[in-house]
């Protein structure tokens, strides 16, 4: 068998590990190890006094992957980000958004819903975990929404999938993953999620708003609220928008020269200001210390999955699969977008069995160099491009709407995890009813998805307005 054999071979034996449950970063970092082996043992025609030098390599080659990758500098935003959003829970900045929300637009069909997705798309913007977001908002939002009457279905629905906008609105991990993976701007990434994330959270709510008008009593509205009252919320959540500020100057100045600082430093000092609101708004060291391990917890997470997953693509880069990949990709006589079109489907279904970082994780290294070769390859321009932007604006665009098809995960059965959070949150909801109140979300992702590809500019104007990029 040749390396391309190899490859295939020991992605097929990924793919069945996962399916039958073995967990993605313990599986990609067992089938990379073994890869590596093969491959190693294949140079020396599989001789049997070979086996051990070829053990000793492959063991050496991906022991040298986790710390090499983990200790990047641009990781370290993931367990910042993750910090500030569960800082800001501890600060009461979850429930102040909630109540503004739920004043200023509550009076619509499907009022607490609409409320929720708002409140939520807020909060996303100081945390980076779409986990964290769900099982906050599963705390804050659900029981507003069934004391008034609000089907327990649609209310843990609208917490599942409003959560997973934390995917895409900076300050999000995801993206930053993305970002190391493709060798993209962490800055450029972050900047292209705020209009996407804005546009998802008003077709979310456009969706509440015509459910509500078309199911009787499905989603009762809120009223009552004066304007003085509603005017009275407004400073419990500005220091939200405070801390999105300072996150901005520091990944771009908007009143031009150089930024404040790195992206990194910025997301610190945010966790700092966030922190230091906790401690004003009556934080204690219980709550300081649930907040600093459920961080660890996460943060933990996240790179062993990295990590593992790695480890599997250093040995696809021996096996030459991604670049295999591009050229059968790029020689497909169809239409480059239908080609997208049709990889986005393959990423519809692999959510159904893998989570989001996961999935991102294995499929990047072989799917973004094909991605690129269909657009006309790296350093092509806008004008000989298929897709009418420039190899760095398709690798943002692609970031933009593989992050939000990796969303799609998040509320997926039968592994979707925010659905999984809100029902461990809330024991009184099944995890099916999650899945059935989030299955209507599921035409609203659609709709974003084929606006963002239909319309690049959504992506790409905070770019190319603020970096010229």
């Amino acid at each position: 068998m040749d390396n391309i054999d190899i490859g295939l071979a020991v992605s097929a034996g990924l793919l069945f590990m996962v399916v039958i449950g073995v967990r993605v970063a313990f599986a990609a970092a067992l089938a990379g190890l073994a890869g590596l082996i093969w491959i190693f043992w294949a140079k020396k025609g599989y001789d049997a006094s070979q086996f051990v030098w070829a053990l000793t390599v492959a063991v050496k080659t991906a022991g040298s992957v986790p710390h090499s990758k983990i200790s990047s500098q641009a990781l370290s935003l993931i367990p910042t980000f993750i910090l500030i959003g569960y800082l800001a829970y501890y600060a009461g900045l979850t429930k102040a958004l909630f109540e503004a929300a739920k004043r200023w637009v509550g009076w619509l069909p499907g009022g607490l819903g609409v409320s929720t997705v708002f409140a939520t798309a807020g909060f996303a913007a100081v945390s980076g975990a779409s986990v964290a977001t769900s099982a906050v908002f599963a705390r804050i939002a659900i029981p507003e929404m069934l004391k008034i009457g609000y089907d327990k279905r649609f209310a843990a629905g609208v917490v599942a999938c409003a959560g997973t906008m934390a995917s895409l609105i900076p300050p999000s991990a995801i993206l930053v993953i993305y970002a190391i993976i493709v060798e993209q701007d962490v800055g450029s990434l972050l900047l292209a999620g705020f209009l996407p994330g804005a546009f998802s959270a008003l077709v979310y709510g456009a969706l509440v708003v015509v459910l509500a008008l078309s199911f009787k009593n499905f989603g009762p509205p809120v009223r009552g609220f004066t304007w003085g009252e509603r005017f009275k919320s407004l400073p419990g959540a500005l220091p939200i928008f405070f801390v999105i500020t300072i996150i901005i100057f520091f990944i771009y100045n908007p009143f031009g020269g150089d930024a404040w600082g790195t992206p990194t430093e910025g997301g610190a000092l945010g966790a700092f200001v966030v922190f230091l609101m906790a401690l004003m708004r009556g934080m204690r060291w219980p709550q300081f210390k649930d907040a600093l391990l459920e961080s660890a917890k996460l943060s933990v997470m996240i790179f062993t999955i990295i990590w593992g997953v790695l480890i599997y693509v250093r040995f696809l880069g021996f096996a030459d699969l991604p670049g295999v990949f591009a050229d059968w990709i790029s020689g497909l006589e169809q239409s480059p977008m239908l080609t997208l079109i049709l990889i986005l489907m393959a990423y519809a279904v692999l959510g159904m069995f893998m989570d989001a970082i996961g999935m991102l994780l294995l499929t990047l290294p072989v799917v973004f160099p094909a991605v690129i070769a269909l657009n006309g390859g790296v350093g092509v321009t806008a004008a000989d491009s298929a897709f009418g932007m420039s190899s760095t604006g398709c690798a943002i665009w692609f970031g933009i709407i593989v992050v939000k098809m990796a969303e799609l995960c998040l509320i997926t059965p039968p592994i979707g995890l925010n659905c999984f959070v809100v029902a461990g949150v809330r024991p009184d909801i099944s995890v099916q009813d999650v899945f059935r109140g989030a299955s209507p979300f599921f035409i609203a992702d659609a709709l974003t998805i084929a606006a963002l590809i239909a319309f690049p500019g959504i992506v790409l104007y905070l770019p190319e307005l603020l970096l010229g990029g």
